[in-house]
């Protein structure tokens, strides 16, 4: 039965909201709070009860419905109406003024040479760009970049993001507007710090950085998690506007500015490049001083007329460009130097520092790559070195400060023994390689490393069986080698603290599921020395049988394309060790070896596909696996053989490999398109 709705109700409602927004405005994207929180709390709740007693009342666009939505299954795709280009990058004076004579003289090709030449500069927030679209005022759809030209639906989550207007209005004449607008969505570095406290004490991982867990919060599937997160936008472009538009960069800011979305006040306007030099470098030193994370500035030219003319090349638009900061560099000191064993028995030198943040996170370890990277950079205990994150992920030593070098300080000795190796823990080096390895193959670290990757997901593939499992299972004597996993059984891990019976039946699930495995995947997991997963695919698909492969010779296996001598050596060598055909006899015991899926069209058969960067959607083993399924190769570097590279945010190397060779570059979408 409905409730009888007293006189004044709607007015009241009505007023609330208004109110209610005016004040969210105000406190989330002016920084002006009007009232106390607990006045702002008080009206809240006066509307929810309102809402709750007459649900009929409650619209998409209330300020009650920011949080509260059901979790999603699943993000749906969103087609862009306007696709989503990223800038070209510029990293000094030089190739800024190369951009800037590239700009004037498309000017005069394109016929716009009369109009004067103006570059808004803005700051570039270390965020995730969101895609808002607004109907008669009213916020419809908010969506990810994704690949540009299809994004993901986050409207429910964008919804939990204050700053955002779910309402807009034009100016005093209250005209609804429609429109589509591009923003960032960020986290300040104090949520950062409040959240990664509290992850300390709850014993979790903590977050890299701001923008990982602005980007992970926007793809949450519960809005509430999304919610928890204290996020924030800065709206920067209009995409379509009814009932008109500005006709300059700084006039659309100001413009969203006047309807009610947080903008960047730091942008300005300059005539000459090297105002926006200057603009550059202040903000360089400045960006620390701010509440949120820069990684460099955005110069796109003021006129809307002109950037029309100008144009787009296939990635990018010509009237803008990105000015990115240096490599943010940071100086600490090395405490130690600790080595790690990997599966196949190969030693790094790991960088044992003074905790120092870099790039939005703690740092306390680094590579060294090898004997050689020591003596090349002549690196010491004590030392005052200076890092940096390669491609802001790799922690990476990249100098030393020689007149901070503590007095009497010795060059770095490369050990002959490394207890971790097992037995005497002898090392030997790897002829022809810069690389050292353990005499014994068969060290306690180096067989539990060989187990992880036995189980992950580029082999086996066991759901619910991690490292620390992994730990258990060893140190309890329950498994030594990789048939010893296939035989665990329900009172061998009810016996361990950490599993209930719910626990063990899932785990032992995952085990038989596994035993039905392909055969690049079953010669991958046996972790054999120069073999990875993308040999391990070549090699199988050549000889199509593991009795094949183990009765092959050094020619054999020469003769695949992309197998060359040492690795042909290495297989060889693996397959007539006696330990080694017991090995794989144990595991035929416990396995069934079946045939890889491809579709009977073979659409992609003769062409070879190389992966970088994140895709928006695709797990990259996924895609790969999309490729063999149809017949084609995957390889981990590019050649003038390459038929295509697949690129995705933040590639890298690759990329630029496949440009200079002449390579065509697919985004996610394009590359569905060709395997579908």
């Amino acid at each position: 039965m409905i409730a009888k709705m007293p006189k004044g109700t709607l007015e009241r409602l009505a007023k609330l909201k208004e109110t209610i927004e005016r004040h969210r405005h105000a406190y989330h994207t002016l920084d002006t709070p009007k009232i106390s929180d607990e006045a702002y709390d008080s009206l809240f709740t006066e509307l929810e009860a309102l809402e709750a007693e007459f649900p009929e009342l409650r619209t998409p666009d209330s300020p009650t419905q920011r949080v509260g939505a059901e979790p999603l299954a699943q993000f749906t795709k969103v087609r862009h109406a306007h696709r989503q280009w990223s800038f070209d990058d510029v990293f000094d004076l030089v190739e800024l003024k190369k951009w800037d004579e590239k700009v004037r003289n498309f000017m005069e090709k394109s016929g716009v040479a009369d109009e004067p030449l103006e570059y808004c500069c803005e700051l570039k927030i270390d965020g995730l760009k969101v895609v808002l679209t607004y109907e008669d005022g009213v916020l419809v759809r908010a969506a990810t970049r994704g690949d540009g030209e299809v994004g993901e639906d986050v409207t429910q989550n964008v919804k939990t993001i204050r700053s955002i207007p779910l309402t807009i209005k034009n100016g005093d004449a209250g005209t609804r507007v429609s429109m589509a607008v591009v923003g960032e969505v960020w986290m300040a570095k104090e949520s950062l710090k409040e959240i990664n406290e509290a992850r300390v004490k709850n014993d979790e991982a903590v977050f890299a950085n701001t923008r990982n867990v602005a980007a992970g919060s926007l793809r949450q599937l519960d809005p509430k998690i999304t919610a928890s997160r204290k996020l924030d936008s800065f709206i920067y472009d209009i995409d379509e506007v009814a009932p008109y538009a500005p006709q300059t960069q700084s006039g659309e800011i100001e413009l969203l500015t006047e309807l009610g979305f947080k903008t960047n006040p730091y942008f300005k306007v300059f005539k000459h490049v090297e105002d926006v030099q200057r603009f550059y470098e202040e903000w360089t030193k400045k960006r620390h001083d701010l509440p949120y994370e820069l990684d460099g500035i955005v110069i796109k030219v003021n006129s809307v007329r002109i950037q029309q003319a100008l144009g787009y090349t296939a990635k990018s638009p010509r009237w803008g460009v990105a000015y990115k900061f240096p490599a943010e560099q940071v100086t600490t000191v090395l405490e130690a130097i600790s080595f790690q064993v990997g599966r196949t028995g190969v030693i790094t030198p790991v960088a044992n520092l003074k905790p120092v943040r870099v790039a939005g996170s703690l740092v306390s370890r680094a590579t060294l790559h090898n004997e050689d990277e020591i003596r090349r950079l002549d690196v010491r205990i004590g030392d005052t070195v200076i890092m940096q994150k390669a491609g802001d992920v790799i922690p990476d030593i990249v100098a030393v400060v020689n007149e901070l070098r503590p007095k009497n300080s010795k060059p770095f000795a490369w050990p002959t023994h490394i207890p971790e190796c097992g037995g005497d823990g002898a090392i030997v080096r790897v002829p022809g390689e810069v690389a050292w390895k353990c005499a014994n193959p068969d060290s306690f670290e180096q067989q539990k490393r060989k187990l992880y990757y036995f189980v992950s997901k580029h082999c086996f593939d066991i759901d619910g069986l991690g490292p620390k499992i992994i730990d258990v299972l060893f140190e309890n004597n329950l498994i030594a080698g990789f048939a010893d996993i296939l035989k665990l059984g329900r009172g061998d891990l009810l016996n361990l603290d950490r599993f209930a019976e719910k626990s063990a039946d899932n785990l032992l699930e995952s085990i038989q599921k596994a035993k039905k495995v392909t055969l690049p995947r079953f010669l991958a997991s046996l972790s054999i020395p120069q073999v990875g997963q993308e040999t391990a695919y070549d090699v199988a698909r050549h000889f199509k049988s593991i009795d094949v492969i183990m009765k092959a010779s050094v020619a054999d296996f020469a003769a695949i394309y992309g197998v060359g001598d040492v690795v042909a050596q290495s297989l060889n060598t693996w397959f007539k060790d006696a330990d080694n055909k017991k090995l794989v006899k144990d595991l035929l015991k416990q396995v069934e070896i079946i045939p890889e899926e491809i579709n009977a069209n073979r659409k992609l058969e003769g062409k070879s596909f190389v992966f970088t960067g994140t895709l928006p959607t695709l797990e990259r083993e996924v895609a790969q696996d999309m490729v063999r399924k149809n017949g084609g190769d995957v390889s981990s570097s590019v050649s003038k053989k390459t038929s295509y590279v697949v690129a995705g945010s933040d590639a890298g190397s690759k990329l630029d490999k496949a440009r200079e060779l002449g390579v065509t570059i697919l985004s996610e979408d394009e590359f569905m398109k060709l395997v579908k």
